[in-house]
């Protein structure tokens, strides 16, 4: 599947409804509810068997995926805003709330489920600041100057700490 142009228009999220997905290990997805195939413009036919960052917009800075990663791999829960892209290259800003599965036993990530919701407007308008300094920090100085960056941003606090200060703010 080839992956959109992005456009400059933004596609709403239902306020009161969430977009859920499920992948392996990997990151390929396994599941997708109606709500975020509404959003993105995909059937499940089409999300099931791709790798998630089928929905990622250019305009995140990988960095914010790294410690997605990062988080997740070790067990722990993510929490963070992120742009994404739908079929139409459209995008949509959610919250995204990503957490590991667990074997029967509680001790192998099995995969991944993502449950996201409609971002708040000014904290979007915030981080969307910043990421774009990250982005132009990583393609001058690769991802070891967008994560200094960001770590000068965070002045020593942990980034699901700092995204919460956005929305409370």
């Amino acid at each position: 599947m080839e992956r959109p142009t992005p456009v400059n228009k933004e596609r709403e999220v239902p306020e009161d409804r969430f977009l859920v997905s499920k992948t392996d290990p990997r990151g390929v997805i396994t599941y997708a509810n109606e709500v975020f195939c509404e959003v993105t413009g995909y059937t499940e036919e089409e999300l099931v068997g791709k790798p998630h960052n089928i929905i990622r917009h250019p305009d995140m800075p990988r960095i914010v995926f790294k410690l997605l990663w990062d988080t997740i791999k070790q067990g722990k829960e993510f929490w963070g805003y992120v742009k994404n892209m739908a079929k139409d290259g459209s995008y949509y800003w959610v919250y995204a709330h990503v957490t590991p599965s667990w074997d029967e036993s509680g001790t192998n990530i099995i995969g991944y489920q993502s449950d996201r919701r409609r971002a708040n407007k000014e904290a979007v308008r915030k981080v969307e600041e910043i990421y774009k300094k990250l982005l132009e920090a990583e393609r001058s100085g690769g991802m070891q100057a967008s994560e200094r960056l960001l770590q000068e941003v965070l002045k020593g606090m942990p980034y699901e700490e700092w995204i919460w200060t956005l929305w409370r703010e």
